[in-house]
């Protein structure tokens, strides 16, 4: 290190060491990744038990066209979550019924907080364009969560 410095040589020194210490190594960005990804580790994972783009009965159908209408049916040991997902919004459920809030997570983009009213009932609008999940707190203390979910 020379003892004496000019300018050019200190700004030079300086903009290496503000880029050392802005250089985060991707293990750090990993782990930091990983360590978020557990920060709901309680909450209880729903599980889709129904959607009704899957429903195949090998029966034929009265229809001449299919249902507008979605449903999806999200369920744990002690709750379970109703969907119909139409073409710009998605109406729930919580059952048992009971108020509390839905947590809408996308990967890309923040948290959306939505009230459920005192029936369990619920409206998401518009629908997320990415993969999403729902992330349920009820007033009985139950903490339950969506896998992701692509409509």
């Amino acid at each position: 290190m020379p003892d004496i410095w000019d300018d050019e040589q200190l700004l030079a020194a300086l903009k290496e060491s503000l880029g050392a210490r802005q250089a985060v190594p991707p293990e750090f960005v990993e782990l930091g990744k990983n360590a978020y990804a557990w920060h709901n580790i309680d909450a209880e994972l729903l599980q889709l038990t129904y959607d009704s783009t899957n429903e195949h009965t090998g029966v034929p159908s009265m229809r001449s066209e299919p249902a507008s209408i979605r449903a999806l049916t999200f369920t744990s040991a002690h709750l379970t979550v109703e969907l119909e997902v139409n073409e710009d919004s998605m109406l729930g459920q919580v059952i048992p019924t009971q108020e509390g809030t839905i947590e809408i997570q996308t990967r890309t983009g923040p948290i959306t907080t939505i009230q459920v009213d005192e029936v369990g009932c619920f409206a998401i609008r518009p629908i997320p364009d990415n993969p999403f999940r729902l992330h349920c707190h009820t007033t009985d203390d139950s903490d339950v969560l969506t896998g992701w979910i692509t409509l």
